[in-house]
C-alpha cells in the first residue's frame, strides 16, 4: 500500500481559527499557496502553485485513490482545502491523521508540542508564526507597502522562500512523529469512527440566519438601552467598568469586592432603589447572550449550514468528542415555555412585545441559542440521549447491585439513592419528596471520589443544604454505595501495582499494563487509555501518588498528580464515549444522518414521514457484546428546531 504525506499552506481572507476551515474554504479569495508530499520514504517535494506549478500527474491520482493512504497532522484541514482546489468533495476514506494518532496516547493536539514532548529531529520551525502572518492572512495597508492588503511572494522572495522550507519541514515532522509512533497505529475500529466524524463534519447543519441576526440585533439595541440608563443613574463615564461601578457603589454606601454575577445577587438582596436598579443593570450589561450567536455567523458556509463544531479525540485523556466554534458541548439550557413565540418575536424583530411578553431580553436569547440550528427542508430533528449514562457506566464496574437494579426497573436515581441514604421510601413529588434534592446533589457530586468540596461546587449550599450537612452527606452515599467506593481503590491499588512492578494487572473487565514508559488502561471496549512516563511521586498532602505527564490545566506539558477515584473518572467516561460512538456507527449503518452530537446525545435530520424515536432510542440502546449486564436506555424526543426537551 501506497503512502502520501501531505501538508499545505494557503491563503483566506476569513480567519481559519474563528471560523474553522470551512468557512475558511468557503470565501472566494481561499487559494493553495504551497502543497509539499513525500511518498513512501521518498525525500519531500514541495509545489509553488501560488508562482504557477502544477501538481504532479501521479499526486493528483494518488488524491482520488482510496487505496492509497494520504496522512497530515490534523488531515481534516488537508482534505477540506484539497477539495476545494480540486472542485470536488474528497471522501474521508484513505486518510489518516497523525493528530488523531497522536491524541490516542494523550499526546498534545498540535504538531510543534507533539515534535517537542517525542523530541524529533525535524522539529516544526519557530519562525512559521510569523511566515503564516505574512503570507497566509490578509495585512493592513500602509504607505510603506504601498497601500497593499495581501503579501505575495513577488513581495518578500528570500521570505518566500523560508515559507517553502517551512512547508516541506511540516511533512518530515509529521512523518518523524509517525515513525515514532509506529507501534501504535490507530485501530481499524478507531478509524471507522473518524471517517463518521468527518462525514458528520462535512454535512454540518443548517442555521436559521435570519433568527441568528436578529438575536444579534435585539441585544445590541436592549444592550445599547441598558447603557443608557446606567449612565442616566449613575453619571459615570463607562458604566460597564468594575472600577467606576464599585466606586459608585461604595459613595452609596455599598461595598462589594467582586461583581461577579453570584455577588451581584447577594448584593441586590440586601439594596433598594437606585442601588438595586444599577446591581439589576450591572447584570443585564455582563450577560454575553450573543457570544455564539456571533460564532455561529462567522462559521456558517454559503450553503448555510456550520461545519466542523466537533473534534475527533478532542478530549485526548478519555478520547471523548471537543466542541469547536460554536462551543455546543456548552449550550445554555432553555426552560422557555414557549420558545416558538420567543424564536417569531425575535426573527420578526418584535422586540418591545419581547420585552413585554418575557422577565429578560438577554435571557431569552440566551435560551434560543440551541433553537438557532434547524432541520434542512422536509425533515425535522430527531434528538436521542443516553439517560443517567455516567451512573449506569458506574454501577456496572463496580458491581452496585442496588443501583443497576433500579436503572434496570425504570426507578428514579435521585429517589432511590436518597432512599438508601436516609432508610426511607422517597418519591418524586411525593412521601419524603424533599430527600430528591440531597440524592440528586450527592449523584452529581459525589461518584468520583468527591467530598464536601465537591458538593459545594457543585452548588450544594445554594440548594438549601447547610454546611453542617455536608459531610454526613458524604460519609451516607459512600456508605450506601460500598462497592462504588471499593472501586475506586482497587483501581488505584492495580494502576500503582502495574507502575512499580512495570507488569499487567487485571481488575475485573479492565486491565493495566505499563508498557514503553506508558501505563495502559485497556477497557472492555478494547480501547486504550494512555497515561505516558508514569511514575509514584510526592502529592501536595505529603503522600505517595501516581503521576504522569500530559496536557494540563494551564493547557502546558506537565506532571499531573492522579488516584484511584479520578482514574475511575476517566475509565466512566470513556467508556460512555465508546458506547455513543458505537450507537451512532449503528444509527449511521442504517442510514441515518446525524448532523451534531453532544456529550451523550445524537442529533439526527430526519425526513418527514419516516422513522419514530422510539427507532431510534432502540437502536441506541443496545449494549455490544463487551457491555453485557450494563442497562443501556435512551430517550428521545423531536422537534423542529433543536432544543432541550
Amino acid at each position: 500500500m501506497s503512502l502520501l504525506a501531505i501538508d499545505i499552506e494557503t491563503y483566506s481572507d476569513v480567519d481559519l481559527t474563528k471560523c474553522g476551515v470551512y468557512a475558511y474554504t468557503d470565501s472566494p479569495q481561499f487559494e493553495i499557496l504551497l502543497f509539499a508530499y513525500a511518498f513512501d520514504e521518498e525525500p519531500t517535494a514541495v509545489v509553488d502553485i501560488a508562482c504557477g506549478e502544477t501538481l504532479p500527474q501521479r499526486v493528483l491520482d494518488a488524491l482520488e485513490d482510496t487505496s492509497v493512504t494520504k496522512t497530515a497532522f490534523n488531515a481534516q484541514f488537508e482534505r477540506t482545502c484539497i477539495s476545494k482546489y480540486l472542485g470536488h468533495h474528497l471522501r474521508p476514506e484513505g486518510w489518516q491523521c497523525t493528530a488523531v494518532q497522536s491524541a490516542l496516547l494523550a499526546l498534545p493536539l498540535s504538531l510543534d508540542s507533539v515534535g517537542e514532548v517525542l523530541d524529533i529531529q525535524r522539529k516544526k520551525l519557530k519562525e512559521g508564526a510569523d511566515l503564516l502572518r505574512f503570507f497566509s492572512m490578509p495585512c493592513k495597508p500602509t504607505k510603506v507597502n504601498g497601500g497593499r492588503t495581501r503579501n505575495l511572494p513577488e513581495h518578500e522572495p528570500e521570505k518566500w522562500e523560508r515559507f517553502k522550507a517551512y512547508c516541506i519541514r511540516d511533512v518530515d515532522a509529521e512523518r518523524e512523529i509517525r515513525w515514532k509512533l509506529r507501534n501504535y497505529p490507530i485501530p481499524e475500529t478507531e478509524m471507522e469512527l473518524y471517517r463518521m466524524d468527518q462525514e458528520i463534519n462535512d454535512r454540518g447543519i443548517l442555521v436559521d440566519r435570519q433568527l441568528v441576526a436578529n438575536a444579534v440585533l435585539c441585544d445590541n439595541q436592549y444592550r445599547d438601552m441598558v447603557t443608557a440608563r446606567a449612565y442616566e443613574l449613575t453619571g459615570l463615564s463607562n458604566p460597564n467598568s468594575p472600577v467606576q461601578i464599585k466606586s459608585w457603589l461604595a459613595e452609596h454606601g455599598v461595598e462589594a469586592e467582586s461583581l461577579d454575577k453570584k455577588s451581584v445577587k447577594n448584593l441586590m438582596a440586601e439594596t433598594d432603589g437606585e442601588v438595586l436598579e444599577v446591581l439589576k443593570l450591572r447584570l443585564l450589561m455582563a450577560k454575553t447572550s450573543v457570544k455564539k450567536y456571533e460564532a455561529i455567523e462567522r462559521s456558517v458556509c454559503s450553503d448555510g449550514r456550520v461545519h466542523g463544531l466537533l473534534q475527533f479525540y478532542g478530549a485526548n485523556r478519555t478520547g471523548r468528542w471537543a466542541g469547536r466554534l460554536v462551543q455546543v458541548q456548552n449550550l445554555p439550557q432553555n426552560h422557555i415555555v414557549d420558545l416558538e413565540l420567543a424564536r417569531d418575536l425575535v426573527k420578526n424583530q418584535r422586540f418591545e412585545d419581547l420585552d413585554l411578553l418575557f422577565d429578560s431580553t438577554p435571557g431569552v436569547l440566551s435560551e434560543l441559542i440551541r433553537t438557532a440550528f434547524v432541520p434542512k427542508q422536509g425533515c425535522r430533528f430527531i434528538v436521542a440521549d443516553f439517560s443517567a449514562i455516567e451512573a449506569r457506566v458506574l454501577a456496572w464496574f463496580a458491581g452496585e447491585q442496588w443501583r443497576l437494579d433500579t436503572f434496570a426497573q425504570g426507578g428514579d436515581i435521585y429517589c432511590a439513592s436518597a432512599s438508601k441514604m436516609f432508610g426511607v421510601p422517597v418519591v418524586k413529588h411525593g412521601e419524603n419528596g424533599h430527600l430528591r434534592q440531597k440524592g440528586k446533589i450527592a449523584e452529581l457530586a459525589l461518584g468520583y471520589g468527591g467530598a464536601v468540596g465537591a458538593l459545594t461546587s457543585m452548588g450544594a449550599l445554594d440548594m438549601g443544604l447547610q454546611e453542617d450537612e455536608l459531610q454526613p452527606l458524604v460519609s451516607q452515599w459512600r456508605n450506601s454505595n460500598p462497592h462504588i467506593t471499593k472501586f475506586w481503590w482497587d483501581v488505584d491499588a492495580a494502576a500503582v501495582k502495574a507502575v512499580r512492578e512495570k507488569t499487567e494487572v487485571h481488575l475485573g473487565n479492565l486491565s493495566f499494563v505499563y508498557r514503553s514508559g506508558i501505563l495502559f488502561v485497556t477497557l472492555p471496549s478494547g480501547r486504550k487509555l494512555s497515561y505516558i512516563k508514569p511514575r509514584m511521586t510526592q502529592n501536595r498532602f505529603g503522600r505517595e501518588s501516581l503521576s504522569y505527564e500530559g496536557v494540563g490545566e494551564s493547557k502546558k506539558w506537565m506532571r499531573i498528580e492522579t488516584y484511584g477515584p479520578k482514574l475511575v473518572e476517566n475509565i466512566v467516561q470513556a467508556t460512555a464515549r465508546d458506547l455513543l460512538a458505537l450507537a451512532m456507527l449503528r444509527l449511521r449503518n442504517d442510514g441515518f444522518e446525524i448532523v451534531m452530537h453532544i456529550h451523550d446525545e445524537a442529533v439526527l435530520e430526519v425526513p418527514e414521514g419516516i422513522s419514530s424515536v422510539e427507532e431510534i432510542c432502540r437502536i441506541m440502546s443496545i449494549a455490544p457484546a463487551w457491555a453485557d449486564g450494563l442497562p443501556l436506555r435512551a430517550d428521545g424526543y423531536e422537534c423542529s428546531f433543536y432544543k432541550k426537551d
